[in-house]
């Protein structure tokens, strides 16, 4: 993985200026420590900050195709560019070098935008074709990879992180309300919307192509499954489990490449388990594994981790975190993910990176994307039950009822809803979850706030309108959405890309390897979620590949405690200032008086009924609210600094509190 960051000139040949390029790949030094480079010509600007993981003396970038035509900076893995070397030189093409990254300028000779239908990884890639006078900009299928754009004063700027458009000086940082919408609905912003206003991602599976000027996007690949009913089954579901099996280990054997060593997230679950599984069943001996436990901060898994790292033979590495720790990394986080955070755990994942590349590692695997390829979560189970109770009672008569009860409960005689349905016909598991947590904004969000979105729908802004998909099993409805909205907004940003790469570590996904991804969407329902069993299928791979200690683990959320974390005793003093009333007003997203009646309610009441559990989840997005807005849109709420502080700047080694700690006890290896 790297960093990229550019310039087009969307109305002529105007240099860009080389400073500024060089102040957006300095904004993102953390995702590529190892070398600098640019290109530049009249009208366009291509800049790389590279994490040498491939051709690790050769693989220099921006490069060229043979005749200097057309340029590209690339962030990623080609995971199979051995095949793909072997086959551009079949068609008569020189390679200068063994990285993955000029394969890239070889298959845009050949195939034009329709590249992408050759190329198998996680990246985003920015190329420039001279003679055709075209820009393109690419994003993988599933989203691991980020990349942002806006244009201004006549420019096309895009980069890696939001960091390098705020640090080009061209771009102004304003916060998006329609964000704060989407935090208070989905957790994250997950489509083409960021929390900054005029920034935009641009969205998996999709290109950018801006040509003499005129910029298009266009979607080059979509999630999709067959018609309800359709799905594959066998007779013998041996005949799935071993082609699951296989997929899985063709995944694993893939993201092992590279020239530097790989190492392994381990938590106490089964997705990380069998993927660490994976690695000795290739290579003969698991790869080293870094697992996190919770001191009262959450459940813990360094029992369970520990198991699983004995029984596999795995140099074990952990690093032990209480509701303290979480709270005083969170400023850092949120610099790092570019928006607020509610899941607290991800510091701890930021904190856990930070370890891996304290031990001199690069690369990592990690088990995310399997509770989305196979309906994982909680709320697929619940699914299935409301489903099943709308059978016997002839419609949704009876959880309409139940529905409208919770909410009334907990959002009081004024709350409402956004409807039964989120897309005609279509209610995915997910939204009962969302309901829930919107109730909180009428009551929170200032008036303010309130007439600013009059009119927005945060459901309707989401991308998710495939034309199959009312023909789909509701299942297969709820797992599209969850690649849309959770795994791209949620999993692949605060908890993915963006706190690894804070730490120059490149995390690999095997469960969002393309055929893996294809071969789950493609199954009956059944092998997902069979009984009370959830991941059914995946489990009978964990019987042919693990212990059987090991193999039938139940499900665990890899969570940490969320307003407790802000509220509880000994929070830090940042958290009262940017709660204080004259914080709130000075930003003016939520109400003053409603904020300080929940915390006292929050801090008095035990948190078991679900108004509590609700304003547990929406006191934790005020907080992360108010610190984001700190942070980034001008300071003055707290005595914290702003994003643009060394102290939150992502290093290539540890701060050095953290490297005070680790020396103590805070991180132990297990080294069987």
């Amino acid at each position: 993985m790297c960093g990229i960051a550019g310039a087009l000139d969307l109305n002529g040949q105007r240099e860009f200026p080389r400073e500024i390029l060089a102040r957006m790949t300095n904004a993102i030094a953390h995702r590529g420590p190892d070398d600098e480079s640019s290109h530049f010509e009249p009208g366009v600007a291509l800049g790389a900050r590279r994490l040498s993981i491939v051709d690790l003396s050769g693989g220099r970038q921006p490069l060229c195709n043979e005749n200097g035509q057309t340029w590209v900076a690339f962030n990623g893995e080609l995971f199979d560019y051995p095949e793909l070397q072997r086959d551009l030189q079949a068609r008569g093409h020189t390679l200068q070098t063994k990285c993955d990254t000029e394969c890239w300028v070889h298959l845009y000779e050949d195939y034009g935008s329709a590249m992408f239908d050759h190329t198998k990884g996680q990246y985003a890639v920015s190329l420039w074709d001279r003679p055709g006078n075209t820009l393109i900009l690419g994003r993988d299928r599933a989203g691991i990879v980020p990349l942002y754009y806006t244009e201004v004063d006549g420019w096309l700027l895009w980069a890696s992180e939001i960091k390098a458009l705020l640090r080009s000086g061209m771009v102004s940082a304003r916060m998006d309300p329609k964000g704060i919408d989407h935090l208070f609905s989905f957790f994250c912003a997950g489509t083409t919307r960021t929390f900054f206003e005029g920034i935009k991602s641009l969205p998996p599976g999709h290109f950018l192509k801006a040509t003499n000027g005129r910029v298009s996007i266009h979607r080059y690949w979509d999630l999709n499954f067959p018609d309800a009913g359709q799905e594959r089954r066998a007779a013998d579901p041996k005949i799935l489990v071993d082609e699951l099996e296989d997929k899985l280990q063709r995944a694993v054997t893939k993201r092992l490449r590279g020239d530097v060593p790989v190492v392994s997230y381990l938590s106490g679950g089964l997705d990380s388990t069998v993927v660490l599984g994976l690695t000795k069943h290739v290579r003969g001996k698991a790869v080293p594994s870094f697992t996190i436990g919770f001191d009262k901060a959450g459940p813990d898994e360094r029992t369970a981790a520990t198991e699983s790292a004995l029984a596999l033979g795995s140099k074990l590495t952990t690093l032990t975190l209480n509701r303290h720790d979480l709270a005083d990394a969170f400023p850092e986080l949120i610099v790092a993910a570019e928006g607020p955070v509610l899941d607290t755990s991800c510091a701890a994942l930021m904190m856990l990176a930070k370890t891996v590349h304290g031990q001199g590692y690069k690369v990592t695997l990690t088990g995310e994307g399997a509770d989305e390829a196979l309906a994982g979560y909680v709320w697929f189970r619940t699914q299935k039950l409301r489903d099943s109770v709308n059978g016997m009672f002839g419609g949704q008569s009876l959880t309409s009822l139940l529905r409208w009860t919770a909410l009334k409960a907990i959002g009081g005689p004024s709350a409402s809803t956004d409807g039964m349905y989120m897309r005609p016909g279509i209610r995915p598991a997910q939204q009962d979850l969302y309901e829930f947590i919107r109730l909180c904004r009428p009551s929170v969000f200032s008036k303010g706030l309130q007439e600013e979105l009059a009119g927005h729908s945060a459901y309707q802004d989401l991308d998710y309108d495939h034309p199959n998909m009312s023909k789909w099993h509701p299942m297969n409805q709820s797992l599209y959405l969850g690649y849309k909205a959770m795994l791209a907004g949620l999993l692949m940003i605060p908890k993915g890309d963006r706190i690894s790469m804070h730490s120059s570590i490149e995390a690999r996904y095997p469960f969002l390897d393309e055929d893996v991804v294809e071969f789950c969407s493609s199954i009956a329902p059944e092998y997902k979620i069979r009984g009370k069993t959830e991941k059914w299928i995946l489990r009978q791979v964990a019987a042919k590949t693990l212990p059987p200690a090991l193999a039938n683990r139940p499900k665990t959320m890899f969570r940490a405690s969320l307003s407790d974390t802000f509220l509880g005793e000994g929070h830090p003093a940042w958290v009262d200032q940017l709660l204080s009333p004259e914080s709130l007003r000075k930003t003016g997203y939520f109400d003053p008086d409603t904020i300080a009646m929940e915390v006292r309610k929050q801090t008095n009441f035990p948190r078991i009924t679900p108004k509590r559990f609700v304003y547990d989840v929406a006191l934790t997005c005020v907080v992360t609210t108010q610190l984001f807005h700190h942070l980034y849109f001008g300071g003055g709420l707290c005595d914290l600094p702003q994003w643009d502080d060394p102290r939150y700047a992502g290093n290539t080694k540890p701060s050095d509190h953290y490297q005070k700690r680790e020396a103590s006890d805070l991180v132990g290896v297990l080294d069987k």
